[in-house]
């Protein structure tokens, strides 16, 4: 989609102006595209060009709510609780809570801490990066 929207010269999204101007032809590059982008084309309201816009949120979640069914289960699952859950698995591997304030987009770092009331693992649920060595052995 991107290439093709490239193609026709539509393939930009909107930064914001210190980013485009700091990274000229950034907003045309795959790492800056949205990843659940619209299927249309519309008119950016600040600069009248036509770009593809992200996905409205409304259908993530119907199509995560239609995957829950379709699985099964009879849980209360959103978009929300795949970044929670996105965030406890970085928290269990022992990622740094700056870094995930920052993959979150929080402001304060206290609103990432929230996350933490999930591992009460204390020491043990630490696991030592000798463990991941000697599973990779085993694997290989």
């Amino acid at each position: 989609m991107h290439k093709r929207d490239l193609a026709e010269g539509y393939g930009a999204v909107y930064l914001p102006h210190a980013l485009e101007r700091k990274y000229p032809g950034a907003a045309n590059q795959w790492g800056w595209q949205y990843v659940f982008p619209s299927r249309n084309l519309s008119t950016d309201p600040m600069s009248g060009k036509m770009r593809r816009h992200h996905v409205d949120p409304s259908a993530v979640n119907k199509g995560i709510r239609s995957a829950v069914r379709k699985g099964g289960l009879d849980k209360k699952v959103s978009a929300h609780t795949m970044r929670h859950s996105f965030a406890t698995h970085l928290l269990e591997r022992g990622t740094d809570i700056r870094t995930i304030q920052a993959l979150l987009g929080h402001e304060d770092v206290s609103t990432t801490m929230i996350y933490t009331h999930v591992l009460q693992q204390g020491g043990h649920g630490v696991a030592s990066p000798l463990d991941d060595l000697f599973a990779q052995e085993s694997q290989g």
